[in-house]
């Protein structure tokens, strides 16, 4: 049995990984401030006498006795992200350097939570882990793109200077059950839309591509790095390589909900990347074979039961 702490532990991926990690026996701490995380998310857990939930906001130092630290917190939707972008980038850099100070005190193992988003609008395809990226430092994305890019910056220098023992994975599209509705993310977005009979809205032509990862993938593969071999550090990729358009997205969601959604276009947003699909070689040769298990069809009948009761809920 280990204490972990968990930042940004009662949104999406932190929710879900707690779960996991209190279902595997561990005392577990979940951090949140609740800006983008929902206390629901983990309602599930609250009275479990290993899992203890504290509000606070990692741009704070937060002292604990615990032995791994997974660093999730940051919104990660361009909605929430780019509501207050000092505070985003804050989130990224001070909660980086709360959290290895507090691995460097209490000597724990911590893994960084980094994104398919440092590698920008890519100009390699797909991304290996030794692709620098492509990024607007200036642009409305930066925020969230160069914050978690710095965030990496730290890690390794905390490793090198200070023998901090860190792990780092980037994450690329994942989506399932507890996502937010109204987070702004093409899965949640097309699902929501069509379940409402509203028009599902496509930014752009709907060619650009993206790689869409289940939420218990994603899971597995940030436990397996954390337990990963000594040495290993990364970067390494944690998503899905198959790769959909906008449109195949959209037109999957509309015949899974047997909606009748009209799909609309709309301007590209800014820096918006043309493409995403992560090379995951690396993670399958470090992480004991790691590869995603559930594929888009599957993933999606389970994302669209979960939004159809909260839309229902609408409805009453």
């Amino acid at each position: 049995m280990k204490k972990i702490l968990v930042t940004g532990g009662a949104g999406f991926v932190g929710s879900h990984l707690c779960t996991r990690l209190i279902n595997e026996g561990h005392d577990v701490i979940c951090l949140d401030n609740y800006f983008t995380g929902d206390k629901k998310n983990i309602l599930h857990l609250i009275g479990n006498p290993r899992f203890e939930l504290v509000r606070h906001d990692i741009t704070e130092p937060f002292y604990a006795e615990v032995d791994e630290i997974y660093n999730l917190a940051c919104p990660a939707s361009p909605v929430h992200y780019q509501y207050n972008p000092i505070k985003t980038i804050k989130t990224s850099v001070m909660g980086a350097i709360n959290t290895l100070g507090l691995a460097k005190r209490v000597k724990a193992k911590i893994l960084q939570a980094s994104t398919s988003e440092v590698y920008g609008d890519p100009s390699v395809h797909p991304q290996p882990e030794t692709y620098w990226g492509n990024v607007n430092p200036i642009g409305i994305r930066s925020c969230y793109d160069e914050g978690k890019r710095c965030a990496e910056t730290l890690f390794m220098d905390y490793h090198n200077q200070n023998q901090v023992d860190i792990k780092i994975i980037r994450i690329f599209n994942t989506y399932g059950p507890s996502m937010n509705p109204a987070d702004g993310r093409v899965v949640s977005n097309f699902i929501v839309q069509a379940l409402r009979g509203e028009d599902i809205t496509i930014f752009g032509d709907g060619l650009q591509t993206r790689s869409f990862q289940y939420v218990d993938d994603l899971v597995e593969g940030m436990i397996r790095m954390m337990n990963s071999e000594d040495g290993f550090l990364g970067p390494v990729n944690i998503g899905n390589p198959n790769e959909f358009t906008m449109l195949e997205l959209a037109e999957a969601v509309i015949a899974l909900t047997d909606s009748n959604s009209k799909i609309i276009h709309l301007p590209l947003p800014q820096d918006d990347p043309k493409q995403r699909q992560p090379d995951i070689s690396l993670a399958k040769a470090k992480l004991n074979g790691w590869e995603p298990k559930v594929q888009l069809n599957e993933g999606l009948i389970k994302t669209i039961a979960y939004f159809k009761t909260i839309v229902d809920q609408e409805v009453k």
